[in-house]
């Protein structure tokens, strides 16, 4: 029997408390059986400006709130004094989820990618962040890469956003209005 979650995942808060509550509010609603953040949390890095309602403690504190169903990888904004003040880990550089038939290679993006990639066998699942643009894209040995985009700074004209895998399917939906605007098989 194939044991299937109900997975949220996010990227790139970085630090706003504005969007930190609308994934919290989409987090209620979802239900999901786990949270899946893929790095840059509290910090929004040298490259970006600062995103609507930069407060990292407030960000911090929604977050604490929830760390028992929350699991984390590390992004290149992300540090160890982050570390120091969220509750649960976020200091892995990647993780491998199974999910039913799925196989997800987590990671942030700065590290491995697409043209970086890990060792992943026919069919598995490349997740990154980082980009901050939505994706699902073919690539290397019959494998699908995935990012959610972001929460708090999208870039290339997309939506702040948030995904949702479950049933073998990738769910994108809006942050704001939490719309589905796109729905792909991940089985393919």
């Amino acid at each position: 029997m194939n044991n299937t979650h109900k997975i949220m995942v996010a990227s790139d808060i970085h630090g706003s408390l504005y969007y930190t509550q609308k994934l919290y509010e989409a987090y209620l609603d979802e239900n999901p059986d786990m949270l899946l953040l893929l790095g840059d949390i509290l910090y929004h890095g040298p490259r970006n400006d600062l995103p609507r309602d930069y407060n990292p403690k407030g960000v911090i504190e929604i977050l604490n709130g929830i760390k028992d169903n929350i699991r984390c990888v590390r992004g290149n904004c992300d540090s160890e004094v982050d570390q120091m003040v969220l509750d649960f880990p976020i200091m892995a550089d990647y993780s491998i989820i199974m999910n039913g038939d799925l196989t997800i290679f987590v990671t942030h993006g700065h590290i491995f990618n697409t043209l970086n990639p890990p060792l992943l066998n026919k069919g598995d699942i490349l997740l990154h962040g980082h980009t901050h643009v939505p994706m699902l894209e073919h690539f290397g040995n019959d494998n699908i890469y995935i990012n959610p985009g972001s929460v708090s700074i999208p870039k290339n004209g997309s939506c702040n956003s948030y995904m949702i895998i479950e049933d073998g399917n990738g769910i994108w939906k809006d942050i704001t209005t939490r719309e589905t605007y796109k729905k792909e098989n991940l089985k393919k």
